[in-house]
């Protein structure tokens, strides 16, 4: 049961346990409020045979204080078995989320857009805490005390029970046969829901380029179509359940109709008292109203619940990488042999790739675009796992290595630089959180990144807005090479580290680079011909497997891929220069 919990309302183990505990809660509390009704039933039972006996007086008023406390006793527990508890899970959601997240492979996040895990982590879970707080315990513990109160009844009169209760299945049975209708309207709003979000998003992403290409009215019409279409499926969903919820409501009301009926007709023939008929009365109306209250938005939201659980399972059931958090490697020699991979299973990247990048050395990796470059750098580092062949780091195979751990041996520069709305010093830190300032600045020097950092307003404390917003694309560049520089790991990987900066600027970083890569594993990713013609390996990659691999001279004597590649790029520069 628990297990079945976890995975319909994307739970912990403990708040499994506690979602059990709400429904406990709900249960007593409904029934606590049947015990006024049965000390009325007393009560009016004596008045109406002769009066109340003297010592009974005292019954009645303790009755009524335990009654009342009972009742308060059992909403405390309530309350704090669905608000408290879900309150709680829901912060272990977001964290079991993110942590998740953290852990499992890139490959995850090349299936999904940012916008659909950033609704998943922030409105998704905000829905379910509402959902699971005033919605699901109730109504659960409503279903199963009207069953118990149900057997009393029927034990107390069958034909009266019968009358108050037949609505009950007819008026569920309504529910369960509209519910496919409700969640196929429940799916189409979340569609339009996340094609609105991801289209407010991509706007304001690329609004810079939709400024520059005067397509800020074009753009702008789809979007208000996108809204347009969200706001007319959720008018559309709100209605179906309308109609569904009105419909089984209209039905537990006739409940009361049946008894007040089915009642009288049983009083004229003496075959009921009066007294029996008020009592059966109160308790319809106490019996209906949680079932009514929890009608009115559940099943819409049962049915969303269903579709974020769902969501949020699909997070937490990806398999993760895992591995050993021991190294035994002997040196940093990186070694593909006969690697393949794919990122869909009808798109291969790699096909049979072989070659050793040597402690020591620099690997250069070029190649026409769309040749693997990028794939090569980022199996190497594990950031997917392959599914052909095997990769291994001083003789041990990184699939069964720890990501993390494996992580330690590498210090990476992206093409795409990432930076956080911090200061200078603490953005290049980022590289290893337990360097002291001098380490930084040390760092820093090295990257060239103190040319630009003594320049600005606050130095090295000036806050560089998002993403590195306030500065230029080269500069973004050099602090994240400091991180490499500052994390000084035995393994370094550079994606077209210097494609943002100038012909001076990165001659001043490979000569930076040069002090850094002694006695270390060296994979270089270039298009400039110049950046990789030092290299001590140059490995080409065309078509997904190694065309050529070799040093620059033999490569350009071999008059293959890389020396046409070489002929075309000089020429470009001479037309530039011309």
């Amino acid at each position: 049961m628990l297990e079945r919990l976890k995975h319909i309302f994307a739970l912990s183990d403990k708040g499994a346990k506690d979602m059990v505990k709400a429904f406990i809660a709900c249960i007593l509390h409904n029934i606590s409020l049947m015990v006024p009704v049965v000390l009325l039933y007393s009560f009016i039972s004596d008045l109406l045979d002769g009066g109340i006996p003297d010592g009974k007086s005292i019954f009645y008023i303790i009755g009524i204080v335990i009654a009342l406390g009972l009742i308060m006793l059992t909403y405390y527990i309530q309350y704090n078995a669905t608000f408290f508890a879900t309150y709680v899970e829901s912060g272990v959601r977001r964290l079991t989320l993110a942590e998740k997240l953290r852990k499992i492979p890139l490959s995850f996040f090349g299936k999904k857009d940012l916008s659909d895990l950033t609704s998943v982590l922030m409105s998704d879970c905000a829905s379910l805490e509402s959902g699971l707080s005033h919605w699901v315990p109730e109504f659960i513990g409503s279903v199963i005390s009207t069953f118990l109160i149900a057997i009393g009844i029927f034990i107390f009169d069958w034909r009266m029970a019968l009358a108050s209760l037949w609505v009950l299945p007819v008026s569920f049975g309504i529910l369960f046969l509209t519910s496919g209708i409700m969640r196929k309207s429940e799916r189409k709003v979340q569609k339009a829901k996340l094609d609105c979000a991801d289209g407010i998003q991509e706007c304001l992403e690329t609004v810079r380029d939709l400024k520059a290409n005067n397509a800020e009215t074009e753009y702008l019409k789809g979007l208000d179509g996108k809204i347009k279409a969200e706001e007319k499926e959720t008018v559309v969903s709100e209605l179906t359940h309308a109609v569904c919820n009105t419909t089984a409501r209209m039905i537990l009301k006739l409940g009361i109709a049946t008894t007040v009926l089915i009642g009288g007709m049983l009083l004229v023939d003496g075959q009921i008292t009066l007294l029996t008929l008020f009592a059966f009365l109160i308790l319809v109306s106490r019996v209906y109203d949680p079932l009514i209250g929890a009608l009115d938005n559940l099943m819409a939201i049962l049915m969303m619940m269903n579709i974020q659980c769902k969501r949020m399972d699909e997070i937490l059931s990806y398999p993760e990488q895992e591995g050993t958090d021991k190294l035994t490697n002997k040196g940093y020699d990186i070694m593909f042999d006969h690697v393949g991979f794919s990122y869909n299973s009808d798109e291969t990247v790699l096909k049979d790739v072989s070659f050793t990048a040597k402690q020591g050395e620099v690997t250069a990796l070029v190649g026409p675009s769309g040749g693997g470059k990028t794939t090569v750098s980022r199996l190497a580092s594990r950031f997917w796992d392959i599914q052909k062949g095997k990769i291994t780091v001083g003789g041990m195979d990184i699939s069964k290595i720890d990501p993390e751990t494996l992580m330690s041996l590498y210090s990476i520069v992206f093409q795409d630089v990432t930076l956080f709305n911090n200061t200078v010093m603490e953005n290049i830190r980022l590289g290893r959180k337990d360097a002291t300032d001098e380490e930084v600045l040390a760092a820093a020097r090295l990257a060239n990144v103190d040319e630009f950092a003594e320049r600005l307003p606050d130095r090295w404390n000036t806050l560089i807005g998002e993403n590195g917003c306030e500065l230029s694309g080269g500069e973004r560049q050099r602090i994240s090479i400091a991180r490499a520089f500052l994390k000084n790991a035995p393994i370094i990987l550079l994606d077209e580290a210097t494609a943002s900066l100038d012909v001076e600027n990165e001659t001043l970083i490979q000569e930076s680079l040069s002090r850094l890569i002694e006695n270390k594993t060296v994979m270089i990713i270039a298009h400039r011909m110049r950046t990789v013609a030092g290299a001590d390996k140059i490995v080409v990659l065309s078509d997904g497997t190694v065309a050529e691999q070799g040093d620059s001279d033999a490569l350009i004597k071999k008059n293959g891929t890389y020396a046409r590649m070489v002929k075309l790029q000089t020429q470009s520069q001479n037309w530039a220069m011309e």
